[in-house]
């Protein structure tokens, strides 16, 4: 296919050595220019991002007129996506319940796919975060989590949490924490950015060994700092803290004050509130949210929607009271949600009926629908500065 430059001006071209066409000819090029202007519709500096699992499409929505701009292939199982934080690329995830080994990295401003990087031998790929830079997936299939690094095109930095099917990811915007959900052992993963104090002599439990003959130095002058120890220097590492909620937990979402962590299990229909700062369980509520597959606070962290990916129902919780506040019926199974950060409305993928639903966050009903393609899920934010 011609580009929409080619298009142009072979159309101009012809306009040129032919000044005397006919009416049908001219109605001809009068096309060829139109279709060359408005070929591609700009990516607006604001767009909702939206996967269809059975299209295998990315697609590109206008938030305002939520029309879709465009649609970009992408792997044969997308579950997940993010932008970076500029909002000119789009990362996702291709999953294969744990088996595939698939990144897509796409370009929203020209619309088409940049790369697709192989993340073997991590498998799995599924929750995705971008922080300080740099994108942040888990690594299911490999019990793991990843970090990729888009000024290199490469893996830079992994983790094992030892935990089974580590799904779900949120990272605090410098990049030093990490929180997962691990459905399978019913557990939450914290990984934080840790600074150790040196190693070896004059580290923490050094033994007072003497050195060996002939090895003593001409003491420093009187006043001047004295070298730094053998293996001197801090070093950076990573340490995990695993914290029981419930089996199935799956969705989560951390309030915006960064207080707290909310996540709500399939299984027992239990959500489970851990104080990030103390890393310890802070309430467990009997929610009956069964078959909760997605939690995420409204932008002013006063409410929790969670949806229920078997029953179709949307649950909606007071943050403070931790009492539900209604049920919307969405369909026979709802999915990702993504709030829209003016704080109007959230997005809900009814994934077993095809569409997404709007929910009008001040009277916590249903506006409108939106139609992405088969199967929608993940969602996500692109905002240019």
């Amino acid at each position: 296919m011609k580009s929409q430059a080619s298009r142009l001006l072979a159309a101009a071209s012809l306009l040129a050595a032919n000044p005397m066409l006919t009416p049908v000819a001219l109605v001809i090029v009068a096309s060829l220019l139109f279709t060359s202007a408005i070929g591609q519709v700009q990516t607006p500096v604001r767009t909702l991002l939206a996967l269809s699992k059975t299209d295998h499409q990315l697609a590109i929505v206008d938030p305002a007129t939520l029309k879709v701009l465009a649609r970009i292939p992408v792997g044969e199982d997308p579950h997940e996506v993010i932008a970076s934080t500029d909002g000119r690329t789009a990362y996702v995830t291709n999953y294969g319940g744990g088996s595939l080994h698939e990144l897509d990295i796409i370009d929203l401003v020209s619309q088409k796919p940049i790369s697709s990087l192989d993340t073997r031998p991590l498998f799995g790929p599924h929750g995705i975060a971008f922080a300080n830079g740099k994108a942040y997936l888990t690594a299911e299939g490999s019990k793991a989590v990843v970090r990729y690094d888009p000024a290199t095109g490469k893996l830079d930095w992994s983790m094992g949490t030892g935990q089974d099917r580590t799904h779900m990811i949120y990272v605090t915007p410098d990049g030093k924490r990490i929180y997962t959900t691990n459905v399978s052992s019913g557990t939450v993963s914290i990984l934080v950015d840790t600074i150790l104090s040196p190693m070896g002599p004059g580290g923490p439990g050094a033994k007072n060994i003497p050195p060996p003959p002939g090895s003593q130095k001409t003491p420093p002058p009187s006043g001047s700092m004295p070298p730094p120890p053998p293996g001197g220097g801090t070093r950076e590492t990573w340490t995990q803290t695993v914290i029981p909620t419930a089996r199935g937990s799956e969705g989560f979402d951390v309030t915006p004050d960064g207080k707290q962590l909310w996540t709500a299990s399939s299984e027992t229909g239990v959500i489970t509130v851990i104080d990030l700062g103390s890393k310890k369980s802070a309430a467990s509520i009997d929610a009956k949210t069964f078959g909760a597959n997605r939690l995420k606070f409204t932008p002013d962290g006063r409410q929790a929607f969670i949806t229920s990916l078997s029953t179709g129902t949307l649950f909606i919780f007071d943050v403070q009271t931790h009492k539900e506040i209604k049920k919307i019926q969405t369909g026979h199974g709802a999915a990702g949600i993504l709030m829209d950060p003016d704080g109007n409305r959230a997005f809900v993928a009814c994934s077993n009926d095809n569409t997404i639903i709007i929910v009008d966050l001040k009277t916590l009903s249903i506006t409108g629908h939106l139609d992405v393609g088969g199967v929608p899920d993940g969602m996500a934010w692109a905002t240019r500065p």
